[in-house]
């Protein structure tokens, strides 16, 4: 027996409230019209802040982009094919370990199998990942528990009528919720692991590592290999170039890391983690699959054990490579006679404050930036988030809405993102008039196609005939106009300078700026950028390691 949809959906509001959600995202359908009224009723009181999305894919990124900066929000939608759209934020949010509450309207059972309209099997479309609660009645919903770093799925059966014959009483604001987040990922207890003396040690920070990543390497002496979106990459242990000093002589004498975080941004970590003469030790991490290597063994909390930091030559050895590897990449690409994809993200990440967010795109953008970033000081972190948990494209633009309106004081908005990328989630642009508008300016580096895959394997001259087709997917579109059809404002650039000077002027609300670059050459500029770590065009050498130096008794061979 189901409870009437309007006493369902007001004890929707109640208990979402009491989980410390406020934000909620809607998308507009006939069933879920009872659970959208309410929403809508506690957002005129004042309880939380309303959101509506014609696209549920859009709808699902922006309430997970809106989580991700600290917010707890909520996305409803209506039944059928609107709940397998929220499909690819779930899944995203269930392996980065992010608290976000799915509802979905749905007929009562006694409808289900009999060819109804709009209906499916919606308990548990998510898959195992995600627990689903199919809720009939106020008594269910009240044992539904509230999310902490987990995706709950609550599908709600909604008895006709949909609609009130009068508008229903808006519900007072309050503050009250019987549950908190968790802390942020890595902030474990103060008692930990102790980590001895002895091996060559580095720190890699995954997304999402958080502050102790940094703490452990800086204790220890050792260094960190941190990524953009890690949370991490701060302070004078954290190196620009890891990913291409890892080629060199020291990233073979390497014997033993420490990775918090999720860490898959690039082949050269994937490989220090896979080898079977270094030791792996992986802290606990949110998500339905954290990352643990084979071979590997999970530490709690470590911490370092020694009185002192462990051997200043091995860190001193890593400092003076990454600074001159950093300055040859940089002298390679001023000699670029065209503005470069990692110049876009050099001036980006260059534009944002202390305090401010970056969002940053799944593909190459993040790679540009880990390459390009120099790691600022302690206490002026600039916070950088991507999609990492699946690691795609989709959703980017909605979830940097999202990630802008969820984190209020930050002092600038910015999101990096590919042209594909960008495409993908066009309709996040499609605002209603009355829906809440960040100030966040977009930054779109378009080469007219996939250039990430001119890099990888499908890149290599032998599949020339079949890249273009398959991989490199130009697709011609004019930024321009499509920014104009949905009054976004829009700006070209092709130099440096022309991106400086839009950068450093913001008009206010959702910008776009297109920067002009090239991919035909993208390759080989990887290849070139690569090279450095071990020979420059004239024959130069980086020094990574003292021929002479040697740890006494641990060295491995």
């Amino acid at each position: 027996m189901t409870d009437s949809s309007f006493a369902l959906a007001e004890a929707l509001v109640d208990r979402l409230r009491r989980a410390g959600v406020t934000e909620a995202v809607v998308a507009p359908g006939s069933r879920n019209a009872p659970a959208a009224m309410a929403l809508w009723a506690a957002a005129e009181a004042g309880a939380l802040r309303l959101h509506t999305r014609i696209d549920e894919r859009t709808a699902g990124f922006l309430a997970l982009g809106l989580t991700k900066t600290g917010a707890r929000a909520a996305v409803l939608t209506t039944s059928g094919t609107a709940v397998a759209n929220l499909h690819p934020a779930v899944l995203e949010a269930a392996h980065a370990g992010v608290g976000l509450v799915v509802v979905s309207a749905d007929r009562p059972a006694r409808l289900r199998g009999t060819g109804a309209n709009q209906t499916t099997d919606q308990v548990g479309i998510f898959g195992p990942l995600v627990p689903s609660y199919d809720v009939a009645t106020v008594a269910e919903l009240a044992a539904v528990p509230a999310p902490a770093d987990s995706v709950v799925h609550v599908n709600l059966q909604l008895d006709t009528p949909l609609v009130p014959d009068a508008p229903r009483a808006m519900v007072p604001a309050h503050n009250h919720r019987d549950t908190s987040r968790s802390g942020a990922s890595g902030q474990g207890p103060s008692r930990g692991t102790p980590l001895p003396q002895g091996p060559r040690t580095v720190v890699v920070a995954g997304d999402d590592a958080g502050p102790p990543a940094r703490q452990l390497a800086e204790a220890a002496g050792w260094p960190l290999l941190a990524e953009p979106s890690s949370g991490a990459r701060t302070g004078d242990h954290a190196l620009r170039t890891y990913r291409l000093l890892l080629a060199t002589d020291l990233g073979a004498r390497i014997e033993r890391v420490v990775v918090f975080g999720r860490p898959t941004l690039s082949r050269p970590v994937t490989r220090l983690l896979e080898r079977a003469d270094v030791e792996v030790l992986v802290a606990p991490g949110r998500g339905v699959w954290p990352v643990r290597p084979e071979g590997s063994h999970p530490v709690e909390a470590p911490a370092w054990a020694g009185a002192g930091p462990d051997d200043p030559a091995w860190l001193d050895a890593w400092r003076t490579a990454d600074r001159e590897l950093g300055r040859r990449v940089d002298r390679l690409l001023a000699e670029q006679p065209a503005l470069t994809p990692y110049d876009v993200a050099a001036a980006t990440h260059a534009a944002l404050p202390a305090g401010g967010l970056l969002v940053a795109g799944a593909s190459s953008p993040i790679r540009d930036l880990d390459i390009m970033v120099r790691p600022p000081a302690v206490g002026t972190r600039r916070k950088v988030i991507a999609n990492r948990g699946l690691a795609g494209i989709d959703g980017t633009i909605s979830t940097a809405v999202g990630a802008a309106l969820g984190r209020r004081a930050s002092a600038r908005s910015l999101a990096l993102m590919g042209d594909l990328t960008f495409l993908h989630d066009q309709t996040a642009l499609v605002l209603g008039p009355e829906e809440p508008r960040p100030d966040l300016t977009i930054v779109v580096p378009n080469d007219d196609g996939g250039a990430i895959f001119s890099m990888l394997e499908q890149g290599a001259p032998a599949h020339a005939a079949s890249f273009e087709r398959l991989f490199g997917t130009p697709h011609g579109h004019d930024l321009a106009s499509l920014c104009a059809a949905a009054r976004v404002p829009h700006l070209r650039v092709t130099s440096r300078p022309e991106l400086e000077q839009a950068l450093a002027s913001p008009n206010g609300g959702i910008e776009v700026i297109e920067a002009a670059v090239g991919r035909a050459d993208r390759r080989e500029l990887d290849r070139r950028i690569r090279a450095l770590a071990t020979n420059e065009e004239d024959g130069a050498m980086v020094q990574c390691w003292p021929p002479t130096t040697r740890r006494p008794s641990t060295d491995r061979g």
